[in-house]
């Protein structure tokens, strides 16, 4: 694709910048969009938390509400992403922004039953996967070279910064708006997001299959997954890293039960917000002082101690501490879960190119699967207890879980490193293998 928006020649010398994505006008846009839908986003999760717990008074159904935020992926990823390869790319976007701003304003209806809100829930975020498909696909296209390493760094950051501050702000904006007007200003965000990628990003079509070739391309696409399987699970580096990545889950159910927790504080609607931000705001932070601080080759060391340092700081809801010491205690254990940066690039690393796509979707579906679970659980475990009791129980349990992982990884590692050297007994070349 080519065009007015990315005219500039690519760096020679140094990589580029954020400075240099950001120069890029139709990556601007985009960029505008994603802000604008996460924010979007995390203000409606934190106002479904409450409207749902106030409802119900239930702990587990505020809790598998927030799960559904999970599971659709696993259906929609596989069933739904081909969508990007199949329609022009942009208006897959556009449609998809247009389509949930219609759901979540149904939502946003006073007095909405609650099987409906789940319904039109569940079809929010299945919406979610086409969009997210086209994004990536059409991001390389609007930053050719090394901009595009640049790009995606930028979006990351700009997800993990703004669903800090949508959690932060949706907590005051539910207590002085209410709920219906926070969904509404939710499904507002997705139709700005639609008009400014309408306006200002290219169209992008993917080349197409003949259509004779499709039973076969479906064919190959088994195969390609059977064989990705295959390298997982025979690899035990690549395991116990699964395995670690899923510590995830215990950690996660601090922001399903951010609203009954707040309630048994005797908190406002403001704190859940605050409650939901921590980690993230934790993880932002964790990242960019393991990244900045922490030589690349002393990173994979660091894994198992992390993972079970993320979590430690949740049994001290076992305490009863009052909120500014439980928000500081999951601030640390975002700070911790900064690991599955680097656990991500050594799994990547690990795995041959030819299987690294398929490899990549099992442990994501892998994460999702366990991080939905445990919210699920959690949830029941605080609707026969509490909500500080399932925190701390979850937080022991995954110290347990994150011990055997890394007792895996290191292992992995030892034998890695000894198969190296039996390779190649020469001491010289087998120092530093990690």
């Amino acid at each position: 694709m080519t065009g007015g928006d990315h005219d500039e020649a690519d760096h020679d010398g140094d990589g580029a910048t954020f400075t240099d994505a950001l120069a890029v006008p139709a990556f601007r846009r985009l960029w505008v969009g994603q802000l604008l839908s996460v924010l979007g986003d995390q203000v409606a999760r934190v106002a479904l938390s409450v409207l749902v717990f106030e409802r119900t008074s239930s702990a587990a159904l505020t809790a598998l509400t927030y799960a559904l935020t999970f599971l659709p992926d696993l259906v929609a990823g596989p069933l739904l992403s081909g969508l990007a390869d199949r329609f022009p790319r942009r208006t897959t976007m556009v449609v998809t922004d247009l389509a949930r701003a219609g759901l979540v304003a149904v939502m946003a209806v006073p007095g909405m039953p609650l099987p409906a809100l789940v319904v039109l829930l569940v079809a929010v975020q299945m919406l979610a996967a086409p969009f997210l498909a086209a994004r990536s696909a059409i991001l390389p296209h609007l930053l050719p070279g090394d901009r595009y390493v640049a790009g995606a760094a930028v979006m990351g950051t700009t997800y993990q910064s703004a669903q800090v501050l949508g959690f932060a702000l949706g907590g005051p904006l539910v207590a002085a708006v209410g709920v219906s007007p926070a969904l509404a200003a939710n499904a507002a965000t997705f139709v700005v997001s639609a008009v400014v990628l309408r306006l200002g990003v290219p169209e992008q079509q993917a080349p197409q299959e003949r259509p004779d070739d499709e039973v076969a391309a479906w064919r190959r696409e088994l195969a390609r997954v059977a064989a990705g399987a295959r390298v997982v699970g025979g690899d035990p580096r690549l395991r116990s890293l699964i395995g670690l990545a899923c510590v995830s889950a215990f950690v996660v159910t601090v922001e399903g039960l951010a609203a009954p927790y707040a309630a048994e504080l005797g908190a406002g609607t403001a704190a859940v917000g605050l409650l939901l931000a921590a980690n993230p705001l934790g993880q932002a932070l964790g990242i960019v002082l393991l990244t900045r601080l922490v030589r690349p080759g002393r990173r994979p060391r660091l894994l198992g101690p992390l993972a079970v340092a993320s979590c430690v700081p949740l049994v001290v809801s076992a305490l009863g501490p009052p909120l500014p010491v439980l928000v500081a205690a999951w601030v640390v254990s975002g700070l911790a879960c900064a690991y599955q940066v680097p656990a991500n690039a050594a799994f990547v690393a690990a795995v041959p190119d030819a299987r690294r796509g398929q490899a990549f979707g099992l442990a994501v579906t892998a994460l999702r699967v366990t991080q939905g679970l445990g919210v699920l659980l959690a949830g029941l475990v605080a609707q026969g207890s509490s909500p500080s009791t399932a925190v701390a129980v979850g937080g022991a349990a995954g110290v347990v879980v994150a011990l055997l992982a890394a007792g895996a990884w290191r292992r992995a590692q030892d034998g890695a490193e000894g198969a190296r050297t039996h390779d190649d007994p020469d001491p010289s070349e087998g120092v530093g293998a990690t």
